[in-house]
């Protein structure tokens, strides 16, 4: 899969931009706070609906502006022609995504078609941060693997959320509903279990391929464990609801399920995120993010046709990266391992001795305060 053109109206820094780009890779050098990384995100946008960076999508609307359009056209060998992906929105409006030019009828529906993966100097907060970092995460990975997942969670969120605003009601004026919260926890449980055991399943997959891609980044000096915390598995969760639901009612708020669930890091036996050097937890969160690449490039595609690789976006690797480190990627890349790369850095020189050895297409686009071209 390839994203083969861009064009963006007010999206950040941008009033606009149109890009065409190679299918192997495609480079973006500027200052920093130029809008290189601000690239790499309209293009997770297409693949994901939303920022990799911004908390809400209004933040993406240039300042001055009231709204802001990301449009990208693919290419795959399975399609006949290119297709065209565009995430609008309008201040005050609901977010719209149009594949060429029909709306989705759920954004759900757009999850997995076009997957990318993101190595940024941000991924160490995936060990620093709390547990909700992990799962939302993870859940992004599986989502984009596994539509079941997507449905089940999508569906369990929905529940949640009206299971927190009737445990609020039981200090309002209106009184509180049992009947209608026992009604929620039937539905609330089975849905919980089965979400809990396709994350089980789902690490058995993962975590193999995880701690390979870290022996190879380390050279195999440490033993790296990636743990699920769950309350679920093994237990009856409509019990746990039920044994919780006087603290449920206290707190207002659903204190048990997979909503709660963590991925513990560990090294060596001990936290990654308390024990390990700087270093060693860059290599830890590259090597979930190769992980990831690896098992979203060997995904089923409908009908049989032959499994696309993801975009990957390479944010400000040389200048957060020691040299062992872009050298591991780098070999990745020149092995032809990756498929279409993006990439950011702020010096040209640098980038082009850096991809030397690599025989892959390259393409140059300098990004100067909202305006990019191809150099």
């Amino acid at each position: 899969m390839t994203l083969d053109q861009l064009h963006l109206l007010f999206f950040k820094n941008y009033d606009e931009a149109n890009l065409a780009f190679g299918p192997g890779i495609n480079c973006f050098v500027g200052d920093n706070g130029s809008g290189k990384t601000n690239l790499l995100d309209a293009i997770y946008y297409l693949a994901l609906t939303k920022s990799a960076f911004a908390g809400a999508d209004a933040q993406s609307i240039k300042q001055g502006a009231d709204f802001f359009v990301v449009k990208g056209k693919f290419s795959t060998p399975a399609l006949e022609r290119p297709e065209t992906i565009q995430v609008s929105m309008r201040a005050g409006q609901k977010k719209t995504i149009t594949h060429d030019k029909q709306p989705y009828d759920r954004l759900a529906d757009h999850i997995g078609r076009y997957p990318a993966v993101l190595i940024s100097p941000y991924d160490t907060d995936l060990i620093r941060q709390g547990s909700e970092e992990r799962r939302r995460y993870f859940d992004s990975l599986q989502s984009q693997l596994d539509h079941e997942f997507l449905e089940l969670l999508i569906q369990y969120n929905g529940l949640l959320r009206q299971r927190n605003a009737t445990l609020k009601q039981g200090t309002g004026s209106h009184g509180f509903d049992t009947l209608y919260l026992q009604a929620l926890d039937d539905q609330l449980a089975p849905v919980g279990e089965s979400l809990s055991a396709l994350r089980v399943t789902f690490l058995t997959q993962f975590i193999p391929v995880f701690q390979r891609h870290y022996a190879q980044l380390a050279d195999g000096r440490e033993q790296v464990v990636l743990e699920y915390k769950s309350q679920l598995p093994g237990q009856n969760f409509r019990h746990l609801l039920l044994a919780n639901e006087r603290r449920d009612l206290l707190l207002q708020r659903s204190t048990t399920g997979p909503h709660r669930d963590d991925f513990v890091f560990l090294m060596d036996g001990l936290p990654v995120k308390t024990y390990a050097s700087q270093g060693q937890q860059k290599s830890f969160a590259i090597a979930l993010k190769l992980a990831q690449f690896e098992l979203l490039a060997g995904k089923p595609q409908p009908g049989g046709a032959a499994p696309t690789k993801p975009l990957l976006l390479l944010d400000d690797i040389f200048d957060r990266l020691d040299d062992k480190r872009i050298a591991r990627l780098l070999q990745l890349v020149a092995d032809q391992t990756f498929g279409q790369v993006f990439l950011t850095d702020t010096n040209l020189a640098r980038t082009d001795q850096a991809l030397a050895g690599v025989s892959s297409d390259i393409r140059r686009f300098e990004v100067r305060a909202g305006n990019v071209a191809a150099i």
